[in-house]
């Protein structure tokens, strides 16, 4: 069962999102994952017709590389709408891309012991 006003803000986001995107769908070949790090190119002026959504991503990614999932949460976006924007402004050459580095192996624990010992006597 769903609270009184649930089903209004559920279609009311659906709609939304069909706006924000014109009702476009990601391309098959987009290659934007959830760990992609973007950050705006260098030297790029905004979009002119540029829609509060895609300027609050050129203020966030201002600042430095940022996750495409981590976009999304700033924007309070679902993850898909935001891709697509994101996609859109690396097709307009203003937003750099960059894979996720990869994960950190695995130390012994003998080893993070003596790095903590080392920092604790560093105190």
């Amino acid at each position: 069962m769903t609270a009184p006003g649930e089903d209004a803000l559920v279609s009311s986001e659906l709609v939304r999102s069909y706006v924000i995107t014109g009702g476009r769908s990601l391309p098959a070949a987009d290659d934007l994952s959830l760990h992609t790090l973007v950050t705006l190119a260098p030297d790029r002026q905004m979009p002119l017709k540029a829609g509060p959504e895609v300027r609050a991503i050129w203020e966030l990614c201002s600042g430095g590389y940022l996750a495409v999932v981590e976009v999304a949460a700033h924007l309070g976006l679902p993850v898909g709408v935001a891709r697509l924007l994101l996609t859109d402004l690396a097709e307009q050459g203003h937003l750099l891309r960059r894979a996720a580095p990869p994960r950190a192996k695995p130390q012994e624990r003998a080893v993070i012991e003596k790095v903590l010992h080392g920092l604790l006597k560093a105190l």
